[in-house]
């Protein structure tokens, strides 16, 4: 039964791969979708040959998916059915010379000096709730780290002395991401005021460093509808994700001369293409500037 291998196969990539419940969610999502187009086929999880896959895979660009959201799905099964090979469950493996998409090129969209001070100067420092979310926002920017990585920040992972956070990522690696002064000083006037208010008033103690209005720990979806209320309080015409945030870290750093192997190590990514792409936002801004600043491009 398709359902007893998938569930064994879940349990396999959360706990041997260590990947996260939303990459497994996702995994899910995947292979039951693939299961109803073999379904219709009258085929069986454990008959599907190489025709029947290109055909799939021509139905879901039909269906005008983007090649980034094929790839995606593709992985899924791929992954899936390797794991089905490797328990002995099928002979071969349908899905061992399926090629990949190519994935689309997207230009990493991030906040200008003036759009980060515009933001940043929206949450009212006077209140407990204004403080919190001036250091999401210092958090964010200070670290380039992603919103799933801040919520579960708990206060002992910080050393304030050598402004440094100990920082659990995708697959359960650690990595130590340094801060710097602003950060700092949002950190300490949150804790050492609005924090305390919130916890005294709801009568209760959190390990967590960020924690929404009633003193427990916040969700990364509530992150999200924080920073759409800062958005829309600061009448920017744009819309922000916390991860635009971590884009502009990491292109403001490549701007300033940052090395790119640093960059890749504090955001935590395994591979440099991954990084790469942040390259390019950053030869743009250059040829920009030159073709607006050399005496020769102008007429």
């Amino acid at each position: 039964m398709l359902k007893e291998s998938l569930l064994s196969f879940l349990n396999y990539i959360i706990k041997q791969k260590n990947y996260s419940i939303n990459t497994s969610k996702n995994y899910e999502i995947d292979i039951l979708e693939f299961k109803e187009y073999i379904d219709k086929k009258s085929i069986s999880y454990l008959e599907v040959e190489y025709d029947l896959i290109k055909g799939y895979l021509m139905e879901l660009y039909n269906r005008k998916l983007s090649r980034n959201s094929v790839a995606r799905k593709l992985s899924s099964l791929r992954s899936f059915y390797k794991y089905l090979f490797n328990n002995n469950l099928i002979k071969t493996n349908p899905f061992k010379y399926v090629s990949t998409p190519k994935k689309e090129k997207k230009l990493p969209k991030y906040l200008g000096v003036e759009e980060l001070e515009t933001i940043f100067n929206t949450p009212d420092l006077n209140t407990p709730l204004g403080q919190r979310d001036r250091l999401i926002l210092e958090v964010l920017y200070a670290t380039g780290i992603r919103v799933s990585e801040l919520v579960n920040i708990k206060i002992n992972d910080i050393d304030f002395y050598k402004k440094e956070i100990r920082i659990l990522g995708k697959g359960n690696k650690e990595r130590i991401d340094p801060f710097g002064d602003y950060c700092l000083d949002a950190m300490e006037n949150f804790i050492n005021d609005g924090r305390k208010k919130i916890l005294k008033k709801f009568n209760t103690t959190c390990e967590y460093l960020i924690i929404n209005g009633h003193g427990k720990k916040i969700t990364t979806r509530g992150v999200e509808k924080i920073l759409d209320n800062i958005i829309k309080k600061a009448s920017l015409k744009k819309h922000v994700s916390p991860h635009m945030l971590r884009h502009s870290f990491a292109t403001h750093l490549l701007n300033e001369g940052c090395d790119i192997l640093t960059v890749q190590e504090l955001l935590g990514h395994e591979s440099l293409e991954s990084t790469q792409v942040y390259t390019h936002v950053s030869n743009e801004r250059l040829r920009s500037v030159y073709l607006k600043c050399h005496p020769l491009n102008k007429k």
